[in-house]
Formats: C-alpha cells, sequence, structure tokens
C-alpha cells in the first residue's frame, strides 16, 4: 500500500518553507537597512567635517565620491568571493569594515585620512555587505516565482535604514555632537552580523537546486559573455545614471536645502523622506516586476526622475516643496534595482549572480563618484547646484531611451534534459 504525506505534515512542511523564506529576507533586508542606513547618512556631516578639517567642501566631497567608487569596485570582487565560498564571510567582513571606518572617520583630519576611512574602509565594507552579495544571495533561496517581490522587500530595507538612520544622526548630532553621533552610528551596524549566519552557504550548489535547467559558467566565462551581450550593456549604461542621482541626492541634498536657506532639520528629514518613500517604489517595482516587462519600467523610472527635477527647479524653495520633492525622488531613488537585479538574473540565471551583478554595480557607482564629486565642485565654482540638475535631467532621459531596445530573454541556452 502506497503511503501518502497527511494534510498536517504538507501543511507544516509549507510552514517551514514560509520562515525560512522571510528568515532570509529579514536577515538580508536588515543587513541593507544598516549598511544602507549608514551611508545614507553621512552627508549630514559634510558641513560638520568641513568645519572641523578646514578642508574644503570639494575635497571633502572628494572622499564622499572615492566612497561612491569604491563601494562599487569591491562589488564584483565580493561577489565572485561569494559565489565560491558564499556570503556569510564576506558580509562577516563588510559589517566589521563599515563599523570600523564610521568609527574612526571623526580622528582623520585630512583628506586622504578622510579617503582612507569613508571611501576606503567604510565603503569598501558596505561593498562587500551590499546589494551585489545580497541580492544574489537572497535571490538563490527564493523560488524563482518569488524572487521579484523578494528582491524589492530586501531593497526597500536599505531604504528603511536611511529612514531610520538618518533622524536617529541628527538627533545625535544635536545631542552628543557630530563625532559622537557618527561613532554611535558605527557600533549600531555591527547589529547586522548575525545575518551572516543566516545566508552563509554554498551558493552554486544552491544556484543549481533551483535553477538547473541553465548551464553554469566559470566566473570569466560569465563576464566574458555579459560584456558580449548588448543588452546588458544598456543595462549597464542605464545604473550609471542611477549612480549618478542616487549620489548626487545622498550626499548633496542636505547642501542643496541649506543653500537655499532652510533649517537643517529639512535637511534630515528630506533625506529620511527619500528612505521612506523608497520603501514603497521598492516594494511596489517588485511586484510589477512579475506583470510588466522589466525594461519598460526602467524607461518609466528614469523618465519620472527627469520630469520630477524639472518641476523642482521651477518650483519655489520653501520646507514643504523639499520634502515633497525628496517623496517624489525616494519613489524613484532605489527602484531601479528589482527589475536589474532581474533581468541579470534572465539573462544568465543565478549561479554567477552575485558577479555579473556586481559588474553592473561597478557602472552604477562610476556614476555615484560623478554626482558625489561634481556636486561638490559645481557648487564651489558657480555657489549653486543648477548645472548639476541640468546634467541630471540630460542622463535620466537618455537612460529612459536606453532600456527600450533592451531584448528580455535568456542568454545561455538551456541545457538538455539528462
Amino acid at each position: 500500500m502506497t503511503e501518502t504525506s497527511s494534510p498536517s505534515a504538507s501543511g507544516t512542511a509549507r510552514l517551514r518553507r514560509s520562515f525560512s523564506m522571510w528568515l532570509v529576507l529579514l536577515a538580508a533586508a536588515g543587513t541593507f537597512a544598516l549598511t544602507m542606513g549608514t551611508r545614507q547618512t553621512m552627508g549630514l556631516f559634510l558641513s560638520a567635517l568641513n568645519t572641523s578639517t578646514g578642508l574644503g567642501v570639494g575635497s571633502i566631497s572628494l572622499a564622499f565620491a572615492f566612497g561612491q567608487l569604491w563601494w562599487g569596485l569591491t562589488q564584483p570582487f565580493a561577489g565572485a568571493f561569494a559565489d565560491k565560498v558564499g556570503a556569510g564571510r564576506v558580509l562577516l567582513l563588510g559589517v566589521s569594515l563599515v563599523a570600523l571606518g564610521t568609527f574612526i572617520t571623526p580622528f582623520m583630519t585630512s583628506t586622504a585620512g578622510l579617503i582612507f576611512a569613508i571611501g576606503v574602509l567604510a565603503a569598501g565594507g558596505a561593498g562587500m555587505a551590499g546589494p551585489a552579495v545580497l541580492m544574489a544571495a537572497t535571490s538563490r533561496l527564493i523560488a524563482p516565482e518569488k524572487r521579484g517581490l523578494a528582491t524589492g522587500i530586501v531593497n526597500a530595507g536599505g531604504s528603511f535604514g536611511q529612514f531610520v538612520m538618518a533622524p536617529i544622526a541628527g538627533a545625535l548630532m544635536v545631542g552628543v555632537g557630530w563625532a559622537n553621533a557618527m561613532q554611535v552610528l558605527g557600533v549600531i551596524v555591527l547589529l547586522a552580523l548575525p545575518a551572516a549566519l543566516v545566508l552563509r552557504g554554498n551558493p552554486v550548489q544552491t544556484a543549481l537546486a533551483t535553477a538547473p535547467a541553465q548551464k553554469t559558467l566559470s566566473t570569466r566565462e560569465a563576464i566574458k559573455a555579459a560584456l558580449q551581450t548588448p543588452s546588458y550593456l544598456m543595462l549597464a549604461a542605464g545604473f550609471f545614471v542611477c549612480g549618478f542621482h542616487v549620489a548626487f541626492l545622498a550626499t548633496h541634498l542636505p547642501g542643496v536645502i541649506a543653500a537655499c536657506g532652510l533649517p537643517v532639520q529639512y535637511g534630515a528629514w528630506s533625506l529620511a523622506m527619500l528612505g521612506l518613500f523608497n520603501i514603497v517604489g521598492s516594494v511596489a517595482m517588485g511586484w510589477a516586476v512579475g506583470r510588466w516587462r522589466m525594461k519598460s519600467l526602467l524607461s518609466l523610472v528614469y523618465a519620472a526622475r527627469a520630469l520630477a527635477v524639472v518641476l523642482f527647479l521651477l518650483a519655489p524653495k520653501t520646507g514643504p516643496v523639499m520634502l515633497v520633492f525628496a517623496a517624489i525622488m525616494g519613489l524613484t531613488f532605489l527602484s531601479t534595482v528589482p527589475p536589474t537585479v532581474g533581468l541579470v538574473a534572465k539573462f544568465f540565471g543565478t549561479a554567477n549572480m552575485a558577479t555579473l551583478f556586481g559588474v553592473v554595480m561597478l557602472t552604477h557607482q562610476v556614476g555615484g563618484f560623478l554626482g558625489a564629486w561634481l556636486g561638490g565642485r559645481i557648487f564651489e565654482a558657480t555657489g549653486n547646484y543648477n548645472w548639476v540638475w541640468y546634467i541630471d535631467i540630460v542622463l535620466a532621459v537618455g537612460a529612459a531611451l536606453i532600456h527600450l531596445p533592451i531584448r528580455e530573454a535568456p542568454v545561455l541556452r538551456p541545457m538538455k534534459a539528462a
């Protein structure tokens, strides 16, 4: 007589799978919340660092810009390492470096020192514990039909961290001074360490178990195939624009608000609004990924950015206008990540996901370097940020157009069934 599983047994199995899925999402989203939340509040400290060191906004912006670039440079290598040995060890090292770099920043009095603390240690650690590793680990451990929403939730975790950490940082700056506030943030980041235990494991085996129909390439073969794929290159070019936009806002939005003569509290709350509404945008985009073409969603996001910046330039610069603008920007801030992750996975599968998304993130951070650095240089040269906004509009329109020719189809040929 053939035995069949009882309804209670199947229900228990479903409960365990659901619990495992949400544990993975909590670990990945929580890590991103703490690392991203800390990094995205650094713009609040720019003025204090300038007053303390006397280095000038341009020199300090260079340290922030180098951090943007280094955050991107570390991700392909961190992704390749995670593809080989699992995400746990990479996250452990990354979180520790973020905490160390943030904690020692107040002791730095030169541009080189700030580049080392902010740009090398903190940014490099955030790259190791960043979206390339987190999104890849999540994509491997979550069923394919739920990946879009899962990556949206993880991405929203970074936004939630910004929403929570920016007001905390602002309150700490008022209560205990900017230096102590930054060191407290460094200690808070260490709360992400337990996530390394949840997300550890052999990623290639996991990827093969969840997606056996797609053949696996070595890291070198995967990168070569990606760089020969026009759709992948167009996706990376669009993500460059995203990096320019995001880094400029994260670094200089408090400065934009201060230049308009508004109180510093509007700077902190504007960063918080970016984070809060990016939660909405990220989750909504994760939901939309499974229902509409991802390239069309990306074109829509970039077009919306261009229109929002044009309307902002035409509007009066009052406190409420700043908060509304930050909210609109928040809806598009990192909502590009779920469809970008989805397209990389669709092109090449998940076995080399961390590496290939890491390469795309590198282009994002090259744009981030230019957004953070040019923001400071143009402000010093002209006394305002207008020309940065003009550049941002042109780039956003270009990104909206460049996604349209992308082919949403697997690049690798399916393996024959055994």
